[in-house]
């Protein structure tokens, strides 16, 4: 886990931060292509999909001391791609989505990412959204893992202009709804 915690802090992303985002960004583009990993392999994200992130206050960032350490967009809105799986959502209630999660290198292996994900579980009770889904490939068998570690349930597959996505719901806990299965 991340020694001195209390040095983390969570918060939305700054324009001013976008180079380094990216930065991370391109990081773990590279460790997926090390890892023969056919996700984010086709230009996307790009650093104008940071950009608009942080414009539509989507993005959000941990950083260590004042060092920006990992990044995800997170979205009360609704993804528009989540409307047709080949599957079934275990709810049809709103829900919080997390897109483009990604670790610094001197980061990983620390439990950042895990940690970006209950962040956002808190983030999305302290706004009363009580469903928490995300979709990765296929081939993230990093994601897969903490997925399964975080108990999200798989739910199907979904469908981008960049390929077919495995989809995943998680019934958030404390929630007048944390008793569906």
């Amino acid at each position: 886990m991340i020694p001195m915690k209390d040095q983390l802090s969570f918060r939305k992303a700054a324009m001013e931060e976008t180079d380094r985002i990216f930065q991370i960004i391109l990081q773990a583009k590279e460790q997926m292509r090390r890892l023969n990993s056919r996700q984010w392999q086709d230009g996307y994200p790009a650093r104008e999909d940071i950009v608009q992130d942080i414009k539509n206050g989507y993005g959000y960032v941990f950083c260590q001391d004042d060092t920006v350490v990992a990044y995800g967009a997170i979205s009360f809105d609704g993804e528009g791609a989540y409307n047709s799986i080949d599957g079934k959502w275990l709810s049809d209630l709103p829900y919080v989505v997390v897109h483009r999660l990604a670790v610094a290198d001197e980061m990983k292996q620390r439990g950042m990412a895990t940690l970006f994900m209950r962040e956002v579980e808190s983030l999305s009770l302290n706004n009363r959204v009580y469903s928490f889904r995300v979709d990765t490939n296929f081939d993230n068998h990093y994601m897969h893992k903490m997925l399964d570690r975080l108990k999200f349930t798989y739910c199907g597959e979904i469908e981008f202009n960049h390929g077919r996505r495995m989809a995943y719901e998680k019934i958030l806990n404390g929630g007048p709804f944390s008793k569906l299965e």
